[in-house]
């Protein structure tokens, strides 16, 4: 619980301010791998194709196709916290409108004159 007894303290306004920054991080990485690919492409092998250079390639080739597959999940991952974020903030505002309307229609026990019923 919270310092003010509330079991949830959900501020709205701050999950919708916070979720844009993961989707601008999501697509700032997404630039980042492209250029790091387009700037490997571009540049050959600049080890070269002697021994060393195709001991060097055996061991380096693999790790960039992991770093490649791995920077996408990251990218994957940070958008879809950003999607996850929105939809919490409008499911949360969707539920507390829900509980109001639920709660709008109780009685309190007694009718107009007084009396209890």
């Amino acid at each position: 619980m919270g310092e003010s007894g509330e079991i949830l303290d959900i501020k709205i306004a701050d999950i919708k301010a916070t979720a844009p920054r993961f989707h601008h991080e999501s697509v700032a990485l997404a630039h980042a791998l492209t250029k790091l690919k387009h700037g490997l492409a571009e540049a050959g092998k600049p080890w070269g194709d002697d021994e060393q250079g195709e001991k060097f390639h055996k061991s380096y080739g693999p790790h960039v196709q992991q770093i490649e597959h791995a920077t996408k999940i990251l990218v994957a991952g940070l958008a879809s916290i950003h999607e996850a974020m929105v939809d919490m903030a409008d499911g949360h505002i969707d539920n507390e409108e829900l509980i109001r309307s639920m709660f709008s229609r109780i009685r309190t026990g007694h009718d107009a004159k007084g009396d209890h019923r």
